[in-house]
This record gives structure tokens, C-alpha cells and sequence, in this order.
């Protein structure tokens, strides 16, 4: 009789723990599931603390509720599956300011990613450069062309745009900037039809038109409790043997799958299983990857992190806009980048007491001298900065934490969907039973992540055999 299979997830975060859920699904019955991580903590960037004695995420903060196609997102399928879909609560303030010359101005509604279909709509906080989004008589981008998303919109619409809008919207969410990061990877809708529409504003319109948002449909979602939860649940569910504080440091190929070197140097454990699904960040995944594919693990080793600081306040009845947050152009020469209004954007979250929980990211690719600060220092700045913005002193916090994620946020330099795809195909025909998962190469975002861990288990499931449920 044939052993059951054995499967390796190294990583414990959002993508790993989708991949073993997925594994424990649709892989045969008794496989052997096995997740590795390197810390004492499962969930990678998803963290729920606690601060002031209710639970704050010092991590990433909610999910999108829906997929590019129009249909529910990954994450929330797999919150469906885990059973937790009566914890899913939705932000009950959506209206977020961008800090322009120093004053609060509304982020302008209808763009995608902070790219307008029509220019009219944000000239409360840019002057776009109309005129250069003519009709040249081709597409925007060639086919199998990928630029960065601040030199095409800088071309069509100018600086402002870019420099007041696009930059802190994408900073928001990758801590880069628009003239480093890939259009194709952080924004694959307005990329493909940049392909083929003449214009930016018809682009804008036509990736907008494919993916229709419904009136009324939240577009975020957490979970009451946390996000934490999902991580529980997930790790539970899975049947998975959890390993933390196992630092996998050598994956070598086998004559039937791969031997995992496990542990510290001088006691290493050697373990032997079938497949590997990888899920961690790109500079680990490429030193393991430099024994058994070396070409590969220079070409996934070349992507760069950014890192961020996560500075969270519980202020007493401070006088807040009634905003979700704000963004903050690097224009503007201050150290936040963002700013969470969490007691504002989340009902679930607003105390009795008044008193507010306010996150602040400070952060940019390239400022990382700026994170060597004490969090002391980093929390009194936040403090000031905001008080500055907010144009009233906000009073002393009664609590507060500063989460450092170094070198946690991917820079999609252009040509990495490329380049990934192409590490993937040559991983397929040369280590089938070897998968990447996780921000590095697919995206960031719960839902993206998600996404990428699950598709792995199905590579690997699909290497060893198929199904059989």
C-alpha cells in the first residue's frame, strides 16, 4: 500500500495557511501536512494586538469583499469556508482626505487607484495636464509591454496627478512609488486595456466598465474580533502540523521529492517529504532555491522590500473629521504616509467612552534612515504631524504601539509578472512538486494572497497525482 503523501508549507503567513487549507480540502485523504515558520507567530503581516484594552490590527487592516471579475473575493470565500462569515463587518465611514499644501481635501471619487477616467473629477486636488491625453492612433502600451504606472500617467496627465493622487494612493498600499512600481502588477486591469484603448481617460473607463461596482456593495471587509481569527481558524481547519520556530535553512532535491534541513546549524533535523510549497518572502525563498535551481533563485532574489512602521495612539475624545483616514503626498515633507481612523471607520470598533484609535504609517521605499528612530520618537512625531494636519492639538495618547514590518511590502519593479511566470514555468518543468506562494510574487493584499497560496496547492496536488476526493 502507498504511503500517504507528505507536504512541507514553509510559512506560516495568510498565503502558507491558504495553501494548507487547500491541501487539506482536495489532496488526498491522509496526506500529511506540515506548516514551517520561522517565528513564534503564525499570520505573517496579518497581527491582531490589543491597545487600551480592545483588539487593534497592527497588521494589514481589512480585505476587499470582491474579486477583479465581479464575484466574491478569495479571502472571503475562505472566511466562508472557515465558518466565520458572521464576524464579517464593513467600514461605516468611506469618505478618506488627501493632505494638499497642508489642508484636508476629499479623495476624489470614480478613479481607479487614484488614475481618473474623467479629469474633471479631481481638479479639487490636481491640475491635470488635459492636453496630453490625446489620440495618437494606437494603443497606450504594445502587447507584452509594461511600464511604470507614474511614467504613463505623467505622460498623459502630468505631475500633479501623479504627485498629489496616484503616488500617496499607491503608497498607501506598497509604501513605493508610483515612478518604481509596474503597471502590469499593480494595476493589471487598467493594463490591459491600455492595450488596447487610445487614451488614459478611455483605459481608466473600459477597466472600470469590466469590473462594474455595484451601488451599495461594500468594498471592504473585516472581522469583528480581528484578523487574527482568520489565522486561528485557518491554522485549525487546515489539520496541518504547525512547526513554529523552525527555521527551514536547506531544501535539497531528493530521488522522491525534497529533504528539508530544519532548525539551528550546529543541531540541524533532516526531514524528507514529496513537496514543497514555499511561501515566503522573495530573499529567503531565493536562498533556499540557490541549491536546487541557482538561475532561478538570482532571478527571485532581485526583488526588492520596502519596510514600514505602524504607529497606533489610543487618544481620549480627540476632535477627529468624521473621515476614515487620510493619505499624505510625499510632497508634502512629513514622515506619516497615511493615516487609519479606526474608531471612525469601523462601528464595530467605536467606544462608549470616546475614546479613538488612530494608526499612522510611516515609510516610504528608499526613507528607511527614517524608521531608525525610537518608537518613542516615531510615536511623538506621528502625534505632532497629525495634530498639524488636523489643524487642532490632539491630546496625549493614554497608550500606544509601534509594529515594525521590515522589509514586509514587495516593489513591483516593471517586468515582474514576467519574470515570475517565467520562474514558474521553468519550476514546472524542472521541480514540479516545488510551488511559490505569497505577496513577493503575485501581488499584495489578503484576497491576492489567498489566491496564490490556493493555486499553489493545486499545483502541487495536481504533480502528485490528483485529487482523489
Amino acid at each position: 500500500m502507498r504511503r500517504p503523501a507528505r507536504v512541507a508549507v514553509v510559512g506560516g503567513g495568510i498565503a502558507g495557511l491558504s495553501a494548507a487549507v487547500r491541501l487539506r480540502d482536495r489532496a488526498p485523504e491522509g496526506t500529511e501536512i506540515t506548516v514551517y515558520e520561522q517565528s513564534g507567530t503564525l499570520g505573517g503581516k496579518l497581527r491582531t494586538g490589543e491597545l487600551a484594552g480592545q483588539p487593534v490590527e497592527f497588521g494589514a487592516e481589512s480585505f476587499l469583499m470582491r474579486d477583479p471579475a465581479g464575484g466574491e473575493s478569495a479571502a472571503v470565500a475562505l472566511v466562508r469556508r472557515l465558518g466565520l462569515a458572521d464576524r464579517i463587518v464593513h467600514p461605516s465611514v468611506g469618505q478618506a482626505a488627501l493632505v494638499v499644501d497642508g489642508r484636508l481635501r476629499p479623495v476624489p471619487g470614480g478613479t481607479l487607484v487614484g488614475v481618473p477616467g474623467d479629469l474633471g473629477a479631481v481638479t479639487t486636488v490636481a491640475r491635470p495636464a488635459a492636453a496630453a491625453d490625446r489620440d495618437e492612433g494606437r494603443p497606450l502600451l504594445g502587447p507584452g509591454e509594461d511600464v511604470t504606472v507614474g511614467a504613463l500617467v505623467r505622460r498623459r496627465y502630468g505631475d500633479e496627478v501623479v504627485d498629489r493622487l496616484v503616488d500617496p494612493m499607491l503608497g498607501g498600499v506598497y509604501a513605493g512609488r508610483a515612478d518604481d512600481l509596474s503597471l502590469v502588477t499593480t494595476m493589471p486591469a487598467l493594463a490591459r486595456t491600455a492595450r488596447v484603448e487610445h487614451t488614459l481617460a478611455g483605459a481608466v473607463r473600459a477597466a472600470q466598465a469590466a469590473a462594474p461596482r455595484a451601488p451599495g456593495v461594500p468594498v471592504f471587509g473585516t472581522l469583528a474580533g480581528g484578523l487574527g481569527t482568520l489565522i486561528e481558524a485557518a491554522a485549525r481547519e487546515s489539520g496541518a502540523t504547525i512547526r513554529r520556530d523552525a527555521t527551514i535553512r536547506e531544501l535539497s532535491p531528493t530521488s522522491t521529492g525534497w529533504r528539508l534541513t530544519v532548525g539551528p546549524t550546529r543541531d540541524p533535523e533532516h526531514v524528507e517529504v514529496d513537496a514543497v510549497v514555499l511561501a515566503v518572502p522573495a530573499r529567503p525563498a531565493a536562498r533556499l532555491l540557490a541549491g536546487p535551481a541557482p538561475e532561478l533563485a538570482d532571478v527571485v532574489g532581485r526583488l526588492d522590500y520596502a519596510s514600514v512602521a505602524l504607529v497606533t495612539l489610543a487618544l481620549p475624545r480627540p476632535q477627529l473629521p468624521e473621515l476614515s483616514g487620510l493619505l499624505v503626498p510625499g510632497t508634502e515633507g512629513l514622515l506619516i504616509k497615511a493615516s487609519t481612523f479606526f474608531t471612525t471607520k469601523w462601528g464595530h470598533l467605536r467606544r462608549p467612552d470616546g475614546l479613538a484609535l488612530v494608526r499612522a504609517s510611516v515609510g516610504r521605499y528608499g526613507e528607511e534612515t527614517q524608521l531608525q528612530r525610537s518608537d518613542e520618537d516615531l510615536a511623538a512625531t506621528v502625534h505632532r504631524e497629525l495634530s498639524a494636519v488636523l489643524g487642532t492639538p490632539l491630546p496625549a495618547a493614554i497608550d500606544g504601539h509601534v509594529q515594525r514590518w521590515g522589509g514586509a511590502l514587495p516593489q513591483y519593479a516593471p517586468g515582474h509578472t514576467d519574470r515570475v511566470g517565467a520562474v514558474r514555468t521553468a519550476l514546472r518543468a524542472g521541480h514540479p512538486t516545488l510551488a511559490l506562494a505569497g505577496a513577493g510574487y503575485d501581488g499584495v493584499g489578503i484576497p491576492v494572497c489567498v489566491r496564490s497560496g490556493e493555486t499553489a496547492a493545486d499545483e502541487i496536488i495536481s504533480a502528485l497525482g490528483g485529487s482523489g476526493r
